[in-house]
C-alpha cells in the first residue's frame, strides 16, 4: 500500500488504493490544511473500466477539500 497524490484535486491530497478479495477500496486524505487530517472520503471502487476515479466521487472529494481548507483557517 503506498498513497499517491490524488491528480486534480488540491496539493496534499492522496489516494491510498489496497485490493482485499478481488475488490477495490479507496481513502482520499487531506494531510496539508491546519494540523489535521481529513478524511474526505471512502469508497469501494466499482467500475471495471480502467483505474479512474468516478466523475461523482471526484466531485465529492473536492467538495469536501473545499470544507477541509475553510475549517482548517479556523483552526
Amino acid at each position: 500500500m503506498t498513497p499517491s497524490r490524488s491528480r486534480g484535486v488540491g496539493s496534499g491530497v492522496f489516494e491510498i488504493a489496497l485490493r482485499y478479495e478481488g475488490d477495490a477500496y479507496r481513502t482520499v486524505v487531506a494531510v496539508q490544511p491546519g494540523e489535521r487530517i481529513y478524511v474526505l472520503h471512502a469508497f469501494q471502487k466499482k467500475s471495471k473500466r480502467g483505474i479512474a476515479t468516478p466523475k461523482p466521487d471526484v466531485d465529492l472529494i473536492k467538495q469536501r477539500y473545499k470544507e477541509a481548507r475553510e475549517l482548517a483557517e479556523h483552526e
